[in-house]
């Protein structure tokens, strides 16, 4: 449509997740009609977090440092892990103040039609962490999709023999939500996580 180096980036931008051809041109003009500093620093951002910005070696999380600030605080415990597919999943348990162990980030989930296999993870050194006999009990956090299930079920086997206690996230209805918007796998779960009250 356009010409240039505003095509160019309106291209740039539609490449990232979850922006949209208009999406993209909107913030194309935004850049284009932004005062320059705005530009320079959205530029060094951007510039910075590919330079400092690496995987944890413990927990594969983002750090800044060999091992990101959850690795480093020794108030966790380290006999319990988390398994996470992404690191924005660790912030989202985070935000909820209810665990204080471990964590570990898979980089993704088992998906065969995108050619994703255990190997593509860090499977392997999820297994390396536990063979150290520290880790009592692991929560399979991973999403609650066809992908997540087959990556939880999978870990599942794997660890079991190991005599680790294994845990999966409960999942079922969100608060605020109406039973008549819920789909059958959401209600059936919620029905099977029931506790007494």
């Amino acid at each position: 449509m356009y010409e240039g180096a505003i095509q160019d980036l309106i291209d740039e931008l539609g490449r990232l997740p979850g922006v949209g051809p208009k999406s993209a041109q909107r913030i194309a003009f935004h850049v284009l009609s932004a005062d320059p500093a705005d530009i320079n620093r959205l530029a060094g951002a951007l510039r910075k977090v590919k330079e400092l910005v690496r995987f944890c070696t413990s927990c594969y999380n983002v750090a800044e440092s060999e091992q990101c600030r959850i690795c480093r605080d020794p108030r966790r415990t380290d006999e319990v892990l988390c398994v996470v597919e992404e690191p924005k999943d660790v912030v989202a348990v985070e935000r909820t103040g209810e665990f204080r162990g471990r964590y570990h980030v898979l980089g993704g989930a088992i998906n065969p039609l995108e050619g994703i296999g255990p190997d593509n993870l860090r499977i392997r050194e999820l297994m390396t962490r536990l063979s150290g006999g520290t880790v009592r009990e692991l929560i399979l956090a991973t999403d609650p999709n066809t992908e997540g299930e087959a990556t939880a079920t999978y870990l599942a086997l794997m660890v079991k023999p190991m005599g680790i206690a294994v845990t999966r996230l409960a999942s079922g209805l969100p608060v605020g939500g109406d039973l008549e918007y819920a789909d059958e796998i959401t209600l059936g779960r919620a029905f099977e996580g029931r506790r007494a009250v």
